[in-house]
């Protein structure tokens, strides 16, 4: 497991180096990715055979066959299997990744570099680019995004191994950390995103993994256990900003043998290099560059900071969105509730505190943009813990003030992002850091005995159920023949029919317009805040988008060869205004008028496709 891991970490992170120098010799495209490609298999066959290795990680089959014929591992494969079906049988149409990570990376690829996008949509510009680069090689090659969800297949293949080394080397019994390594691997979170092309599940893999070979590091005293560390501490501030402060207890756990890097000068320097550049300075700098901010929250709007008021709200939302069941059918009863009890200025300080709207409302079904650690492990970890303090354990032995240290730090690193986070949906945002938090509410030896009992064991294949049961009906990836059914239902909810029509249609969501565009249109200007725009690039390669600002002139969009444009006037974040003076300003015409449901809470909105005359 460690060999595959170790290959994992460096083949990403090889990847984000790789796209960051591509853009600097203007190289980004499929020659480019080829070369890379080929330069980096050969190096590591070459690092292989001199290490009398085979190329491939080795993988003990027959192993592999016996841990799966135990009821927990083929509990988790079977929901593995689930997931990567959902893959294989539907297009990605994870919201973020189909409005901003996608198309991102289409810019720069037709550009042949990594540029500042000119946009009002500023994500596309400031968030960390670590899935991006691995993300951009299959697009690159292949022109297509429909294999980009096997870098969250792989992710989840090895979520368990990782837990239990983890939690092992964090004072977790082995036999605990056994049983949990399967069932925390079952939150909504990670398999949800497993099928999909979400980025919080990438980034677990990397918080676990920066710890555990800094913690092996503090054994082996191996170079290569000491340079992945570093490697995987590089791609997890790459992954997202708010996973930066996971470094603390890698940093904890690096702080004893930080001295053997001067052993291997040049070997460190080098890796550190590689580690940086896969890591999110790059992104910072340029931030810093074009907002004045490194953080780029800045052009985002991210509100009043008010630390302690967040911190409040966001522990609420993070155990309401937690606790919520799998499919709740009362949420509008339960939400209409909390709006008639909400305070007037308590909703106000909302508004102006955190990403609107703020209203502790809760969803009607777990989906990958708002899973994090799921009701059912969330409830079985709770009843565990309560029971394993009242089991009168025998006393065990302490375990090292520094190994304490690294247990809690991943608290302290949970507190900082609380007090500075303004996302609603807080509880996917926590995804990296669920299997750090847990060790130190694990390590009690009750849970030893715990875990032998008939009654837990039936309450932990409970949790396994519901997660099956929300992989087969998630709207994202439904494993039924939804359509067929819901035709012959009368009496299903219309929201319902809905959701599930917008998640079938979202990786195509802007088929409609592209059915009206001219044939030979091959730069399209677009007007856009958060809407899916990796459909207008279909087929990629095809056409070019150009994003339109309020404020450019009808010369700007000529000199960039634009002739038409699409825009919804009145969408949130643009800024646009009224139709008609802009119009007129930029001597334009409306060819046609057509409606759009990009986002099954606000339904269909007009849309317009206007020539520049």
């Amino acid at each position: 497991m460690p060999d595959v891991v170790r290959f994992w970490v460096w083949f990403c992170a090889y990847l984000n180096g790789a796209g960051w120098t591509l853009s600097a010799l203007h190289q980004l495209n499929a020659t480019g990715y080829g070369v890379a490609l080929l330069v980096g298999l050969t190096g590591w066959w070459l690092w292989r055979k001199k290490a009398s290795a085979p190329v491939l990680p080795r993988v003990a089959w027959g192993k592999f066959r016996r841990r799966f014929r135990r009821p927990f591992p083929l509990g988790f494969l079977v929901l593995a299997a689930m997931a990567f079906l959902g893959g294989v049988l539907y297009a990605p149409n994870n919201y973020d990744a189909l409005a901003y990570r996608v198309p991102r990376v289409l810019h720069w690829l037709a550009e042949g570099r990594w540029h500042w996008i000119h946009t009002i949509f500023a994500r596309v510009n400031t968030r960390a680019c670590g899935i991006e680069w691995v993300s951009a090689p299959f697009i690159a090659l292949l022109n297509t995004d429909r294999l980009l969800f096997l870098i969250n297949t792989v992710s989840l293949g090895l979520l368990p191994g990782l837990v239990f080394s983890v939690f092992t080397r964090l004072g977790v019994r082995r036999r605990v950390a056994w049983y949990w390594m399967w069932i925390v691997s079952t939150g909504y979170g990670f398999l949800l995103q497993a099928g999909g092309i979400g980025n919080d599940l990438f980034g677990a893999i990397f918080a676990l993994a920066a710890l555990d070979f800094a913690l092996r590091v503090n054994v082996s005293r191996s170079a290569r256990d000491f340079f992945t560390a570093i490697v995987a501490a590089g791609m997890l501030t790459a992954c997202k900003l708010s996973d930066l402060t996971l470094l603390l207890p890698w940093a904890l756990a690096m702080l004893p043998v930080v001295r053997l890097g001067f052993r291997w000068p040049v070997r460190t320097a080098a890796v550190c290099a590689l580690a940086l550049t896969a890591s999110l300075l790059p992104t910072a700098v340029e931030d810093f560059r074009h907002t004045g901010d490194w953080t780029g929250m800045e052009a985002e709007h991210p509100g009043v900071s008010a630390p302690i008021f967040k911190t409040g709200v966001n522990i609420f939302l993070a155990a309401s969105q937690n606790f919520c069941p799998p499919v709740f059918p009362w949420t509008d009863q339960f939400n209409r509730l909390v709006d008639e009890k909400l305070p007037p200025k308590l909703v106000e300080r909302l508004d102006n505190t955190l990403e609107a709207p703020c209203r502790f409302h809760l969803e009607q079904m777990q989906t990958e943009e708002n899973g994090g650690l799921g009701f059912g492990v969330a409830t079985l970890l709770s009843v565990s813990v309560i029971a394993a303090f009242f089991s009168r354990p025998k006393p065990a032995g302490s375990s090292p003030v520094w190994l304490a240290w690294i247990r809690w730090s991943s608290l302290i690193s949970l507190l900082a992002l609380l007090t500075q986070s303004n996302l609603y949906r807080i509880g996917r945002l926590l995804t990296p850091y669920y299997a750090l938090l847990l060790p130190p509410l694990l390590a009690c030896d009750g849970h030893e005995q715990l875990v032998k009992k008939c009654w837990w064991r039936r309450a932990a294949g409970l949790v396994f159920v519901l997660a099956a049961v929300l992989l087969v009906v998630s709207p994202a990836r439904p494993l039924f023949p939804v359509q067929t059914i819901l035709a012959h239902m009368r009496h299903v909810s219309a929201r319902v029919e809905i959701v599930y029509s917008v998640y079938r249609d979202r990786n195509d969501a802007f088929a409609p317009a592209r059915g009206i565009l001219p044939p030979d249109v091959k730069i399209l200007g677009l007007v856009t805040y958060d809407d899916p725009e990796t459909s207008l690039w279909r087929p990629f390669g095809a056409r070019r988008i150009v994003h339109v600002c309020p404020a450019d002139t009808a010369a700007d969009l000529k000199q960039q060869g634009i002739e038409y444009v699409l825009l919804n006037p009145d969408a949130p974040g643009t800024e646009f205004g009224p139709l008609d003076p802009w119009l007129k300003r930029m001597n334009a015409q409306i060819v046609q008028k057509f409606q759009l449901t990009l986002r099954a809470a606000v339904g269909p909105v007009d849309w317009y496709l206007v020539k520049l005359n």
